[in-house]
């Protein structure tokens, strides 16, 4: 959540009082990540996010805001996007609808396409316990039945087709030990991607990027109290893909040692007992977790490559490291068996 438009605070004043919000009272920018320009704005009537999108254009992102608000209404810890009154929803249903149909959701700061979102209550755990594993569990698999109606159907921007077209953009930026396991690795997925197992896999909207900076939690005062899971935001990822790819992400940021990118496996099996509580896996996703595994880690080690060697100009900018997800990556691809044979108890059970 860099700053890479800045935004005046009078044009933020002109959106949130035209949305109903009340004067705005503070603008300020949020630093992290490195997609969006994302600020916090305080209005009369609470506490907002407003983001600005920088690589998005409109003809995607009703997608992730309709998304949202869809989640937000069946109760689950959501920001709601706020709706602009004078704009009318577009009629039909919402497969039908023409991309470039007004969005309600969708507005418009310092030119460039926007949101705003309530702001959620809670802070980030970077250093989750299997306690804060189970709650994402059973968050994450509500998220996904809850989402089975959605009518939208938008593909994975950053999935398999984004993989092949910019591995030959980073090739030139690492050294060739690392140029063979990316090569290898992709290979293999789109081996995996054509297969009848894969195309067995349950699927639907998916969030794709729930790394622990994207989820807040909150404890009560009381001494030993357990941590409650507040929200979840950042869904400018989201996609039409497999649960087991998403749960894969998760995996592999919340039950990882961030130091040797080394498996967890209390944190693991917290995970995914919660998740199955609610979503048990099937067959084809007990076998190919570890495979998805994989392909989670592949994604992010080649999008932290681009941000890295391809960084955009911009105020409180801080590319992550990709060394990190070369790690995880290694891990999982050089010991598949071992990582077969420690997931197979939790898995069976």
């Amino acid at each position: 959540m860099a700053v890479f438009t800045e935004v005046q605070f009078g044009e933020a004043d002109a959106l949130v009082q035209r949305l109903g919000l009340g004067a705005l009272r503070d603008l300020r920018g949020i630093q992290g990540g490195i997609e969006n320009t994302n600020y916090f704005a305080t209005t009369e009537s609470g506490e907002f996010v407003l983001t600005l999108f920088e690589r998005l254009g409109a003809e995607q992102l009703p997608y992730y805001l309709c998304l949202m608000k869809h989640l937000a209404a069946r109760d689950l810890p959501v920001p709601g996007p706020v709706a602009d009154p004078a704009v009318e929803p577009p009629k039909g249903h919402a497969l039908t609808i023409p991309a470039q149909a007004p969005c309600e959701l969708l507005h418009t700061v310092a030119g460039k396409p926007a949101a705003l979102v309530q702001r959620l209550s809670g802070h980030s755990e970077l250093a989750p316990s299997a306690a804060h594993c189970a709650e994402l569990g059973v968050m994450l698999a509500h998220m996904h039945l809850a989402a089975r109606d959605f009518p939208r159907i938008q593909p994975n921007l950053r999935g398999l087709a984004w993989w092949n077209e910019t591995t030959p953009v980073v090739l030139p930026y690492i050294e060739e030990s690392q140029a063979a396991l990316l090569r290898a690795e992709l290979a293999y997925q789109n081996h995996l991607a054509e297969s009848s197992a894969y195309a067995a896999l349950p699927r639907g909207p998916v969030h794709a990027d729930m790394f622990r900076d994207n989820v807040m939690f909150a404890t009560d005062d009381e001494p030993g109290s357990a941590p409650r899971l507040t929200g979840v935001f950042d869904f400018y990822f989201a996609g039409t893909d497999t649960w087991l790819f998403d749960l894969s992400v998760c995996l592999n940021d919340w039950a990882i040692d961030l130091a040797t990118g080394e498996h967890d496996a209390e944190r693991a099996d917290a995970l995914l007992s919660a998740y199955g509580t609610v979503r048990p896996l099937n067959a084809a996703e007990r076998a190919l977790l570890p495979a998805m595994l994989r392909a989670a880690a592949l994604r992010f080690w080649i999008s932290r490559l681009w941000d890295f060697h391809l960084p955009r100009e911009a105020s409180m900018l801080k590319a992550h490291d990709p060394t990190h997800f070369e790690r995880v990556l290694r891990q999982r691809a050089t010991h598949p068996h071992a990582m077969a044979q420690a997931l197979e108890p939790l898995l069976a059970a």
